[in-house]
This record gives C-alpha cells, sequence and structure tokens, in this order.
C-alpha cells in the first residue's frame, strides 16, 4: 500500500503535496524515501545498459525499470500514423516551425524513455538539434496511435505515457484509434491534461501548432490526406 502511495498508476511521478504528506506522516519516511533512492539508483544502472544495448534496428522504450519491446503492428496503425506524420511534416516543412519526429525519436524524460509514434517540437528545441542526434527533450506535442490487438499498448498509452506527458509538460497529446477512426486531443490546463476533443468527424486544430487545423478524416483516408497537403503548396 505504502508503494502504491509513490507509484500508483493514477499518481505523477511528481508526487504532488497530498502523497508528500502521507509519507511525511509515517514514522518509517526516511527508511521509505532511502528504499525508493535505491531503487532509482539500480533503474538508472538499467537505463545506461538499456542505451548501450539498443540499436538503430531496435524499437524499444524503457519504462518503470523495464525496457518494452514493440511488436510489429497492423496496417491500419502503419496506415494512420503515415498520413499523420505527412499532414504533420507538410506542414511543419512548409512554415519552418520546427522539427517532427516518427516512431524510433526516443524522448528522455526524468525517468523514462518513449518512441512517440508521431511527435512535434517546436522551433526552440528544434534549433538545438544536432544531426546525430539520438535522445530528445519532451516535445511540444506528442500522437500517440493505439494498438486495439494489443491490450498492454493501450494501458501504457492511456495510463503511464499519460500520466508522465503530463508531469513533464507536454502541452498536447492525441490519441488516435485506427479502427474506430476516433482521435482525442488533451490539452494541458495547469499542469493537467483535459479533453478538449473526442470526435470522428469534424476538423482537429491543434493548440500548440498554429494554424494546424485538419479534417479528422483525413488521418483515415488517403485521398483526403493527399487533397489537404496538396491545398498547403
Amino acid at each position: 500500500m505504502k508503494f502504491f502511495l509513490l507509484f500508483g498508476i493514477q499518481s505523477t511521478i511528481m508526487a504532488n503535496d497530498s502523497i508528500i504528506k502521507q509519507i511525511m506522516d509515517l514514522p518509517e519516511a526516511v527508511l521509505l524515501v532511502q528504499q525508493v533512492q535505491d531503487r532509482l539508483a539500480d533503474e538508472q544502472r538499467k537505463r545506461h545498459e538499456f542505451y548501450e544495448m539498443i540499436g538503430e534496428d531496435d524499437k524499444a522504450e524503457f519504462i518503470n525499470g523495464e525496457v518494452e519491446f514493440h511488436s510489429p503492428v497492423v496496417k491500419w496503425h502503419t496506415d494512420a500514423t503515415k498520413r499523420i506524420l505527412k499532414l504533420l511534416d507538410d506542414f511543419v516543412d512548409l512554415h519552418d516551425l520546427g522539427y517532427v519526429g516518427v516512431e524510433k525519436t526516443m524522448i528522455t524524460l526524468t525517468r523514462n524513455d518513449y518512441e512517440p509514434d508521431v511527435c512535434y517540437f517546436g522551433p526552440a528545441k528544434a534549433a538545438t538539434f544536432k544531426p546525430d542526434q539520438m535522445l530528445y527533450p519532451a516535445p511540444d506535442l506528442v500522437v500517440e496511435v493505439l494498438s486495439k490487438s494489443n491490450q498492454r499498448n493501450i494501458d501504457r498509452d492511456r495510463v503511464v505515457k499519460y500520466a508522465d506527458y503530463e508531469a513533464h509538460g507536454i502541452p498536447e497529446y492525441w490519441m488516435v484509434d485506427p479502427e474506430l477512426k476516433t482521435v482525442e486531443q488533451y490539452l494541458l490546463r495547469n499542469g493537467k491534461y483535459e479533453l478538449q476533443l473526442k470526435a470522428t468527424q469534424g476538423d482537429i486544430a491543434s493548440e500548440t501548432l498554429p494554424n494546424f487545423v485538419i479534417p479528422i478524416a483525413a488521418i483515415f483516408d488517403k485521398k483526403l490526406n493527399l487533397k489537404v497537403r496538396r491545398g498547403w503548396q
């Protein structure tokens, strides 16, 4: 129970005042914190081993002390990812608004390392990137495409990553369901994500990327996707 107070699924990495108070009320608080520090130190050792182990051909993430390798995905997952990438990349390149990463772009947060399906970095962050960049800071927008065939992946996107992205101040998070053709858009408000939109039709407008407004259907429809991108040229 005490361990849950620290690392429960619904808590964030940066413990809030309520959790801190509960720990401080425990007579063994110092011992408990020391145990956590020891575990985190061991976890960081494993994390450095993870960096040494993975190669450019690997699709893997480091989550809460464990290495998570990704299995192949179904076609509709790949199709949705490619179409989101094309839309974001074309728009950002056209207006010189930063950098768009895809799949194997590894973002490094305080504890975990993720490879989002698609992510966007604004001009300020993008200006610091080098040609041999391998690890990236927290993006300004993250898009995760859900894999209905893998419940573990869905739980990771909806719970673990959601909490981690929120705790690290990533302003905008999209979750795309390619099977139901649905997009959920979460915006950071006072340190917490709020659901801005959940829809299968109409437009979605990014708050992080001004003037990036697209039909939701363009994420799932090849011809509409191409039509939207041609309209920007």
